[in-house]
């Protein structure tokens, strides 16, 4: 049995969702799991998969480990809306990073199935932006957590920059040997003292230096913004000349543009 202490007027529901990608208006949940704290400190948990009505992308089943034949005889989401709605009355809402994503998804599936959702009276707590409030990431707090020491004259260039090395060198030592799981659940160590290993988890996916574009899990530049967002660069260019001329003549950094010209170019000489 699970309780709770937090000091609540009404149930907090405490949910996360599992999806076929991350853009709000078309992708759909494949998953919901509730944590309801109720007012008497106990928890009430239901978690369900929900058949998107649509092929889950092989790149997001590999991150959540849910593929199509595992939801092939789930209910839709339009069968459980009611009684999802039912369960979350009188709720308030939590999650990590819910109030940019998992509250907008879910809330854009209930008004596709036509359920009255309505959160303006209900509070909406992110405990990432509480983490990020409350632990903030910028160098004067990673020098206090790894080095154990105040940085004096922050933001002067001198200091920034030595400070930045001891961080570096103790971020290093930190996390020597301590082993993480990768999308496919198998373990590695990212962090080693060495440059090829650490460019790999900190600009291995860059692309141009704006993150206009980006490699995907297959190593393949593509759009990484608007409305072609995770589509490859080279397929953009060939469906769309015009969104060449488009880039080169907007408000984009040079580098980008650069980029974009290398990409188009190399394409032309591989036909």
């Amino acid at each position: 049995m699970l309780n709770h202490q937090l000091k609540l007027r009404k149930p907090l529901a405490v949910f996360d969702l599992e999806t076929t990608g991350v853009n709000v208006v078309k992708d759909r949940i494949v998953e919901i799991s509730i944590a309801k704290a109720n007012i008497d400190g106990t928890v009430t948990v239901k978690t369900r998969r929900v058949n998107p009505e649509m092929p889950i992308p092989l790149e997001s089943s590999l991150v959540h480990g849910i593929y199509d034949e595992d939801v092939a005889n789930e209910p839709t989401f339009r069968q459980i809306a009611k009684s999802m709605a039912q369960f979350l009355e009188g709720c308030d809402l939590a999650g990590f990073n819910s109030n940019r994503f998992d509250v907008p998804i879910l809330v854009e599936e209930f008004l596709r199935n036509e359920v009255d959702f309505d959160i303006k009276n209900r509070r909406l707590i992110d405990a990432q932006r509480i983490f990020h409030l409350m632990e903030p990431r910028t160098l004067s707090a990673a020098y206090k957590f790894y080095c154990k020491k105040e940085l004096i004259d922050a933001h002067s260039a001198e200091a920034d920059t030595i400070a930045t090395l001891e961080v570096l060198n103790e971020q290093v030592k930190y996390y020597e040997g301590v082993k993480i799981k990768d999308s496919n659940g198998v373990e590695f160590e990212p962090v080693k003292n060495d440059m090829d290993a650490l460019h790999e988890i900190t600009a291995s996916k860059l692309v141009d230096f704006a993150q206009r574009m980006a490699f995907n899990k297959e190593g393949i530049e593509v759009i990484n913004f608007g409305k072609h967002a995770g589509k490859p660069v080279v397929q953009v260019l060939k469906e769309e000349p015009s969104y060449y001329d488009w880039m080169m003549k907007g408000d984009f950094p040079m580098d980008t543009k650069r980029k974009l010209t290398e990409i188009k170019l190399r394409a032309f000489n591989n036909k």
